[in-house]
């Protein structure tokens, strides 16, 4: 049984995610949301900010965000603010509860999804 997913397979699955699009100043996650979303940054900069003090910056194509909130379907910890034109995948979480299965389940790929909502 291989733990590493085959990267041709990896890479079609990313590139059937909705993606979403946001401009410098927008507010990608906001802290205390609860969004049920996991973001992939695909292009841009992000600051990611902790009680309006900056903890980082990340632009490195394939960057998570949200997966904490997402999978534990608790409150997003951070404020993620785009620096510049941003987009990401998206993934969203069906109601992770803990008491269902071992797996995860979250909703990768939702063909109905529109650009900017991931929904």
């Amino acid at each position: 049984m291989h733990l590493m997913p085959d990267n041709l397979v990896f890479g079609r699955t990313l590139g059937a995610l909705p993606l979403a699009t946001y401009e410098a100043g927008d507010t990608v996650l906001a802290a205390g949301s609860t969004t049920g979303r996991l973001l992939i940054l695909k292009s841009g900069k992000v600051s990611i900010l902790k009680e309006n003090i900056e903890i980082a910056k990340v632009a490195e194509q394939g960057a998570v965000f949200g997966e904490l909130s997402a999978l534990l379907n608790q409150p997003h910890a951070a404020d993620v603010c785009a620096l510049e034109s941003l987009t990401v995948s998206c993934c969203r979480s069906r109601g992770f509860t803990g008491r269902r299965s071992k797996h995860a389940p979250l909703h990768c790929g939702n063909p109905s999804a529109s650009t900017r909502t991931c929904e």
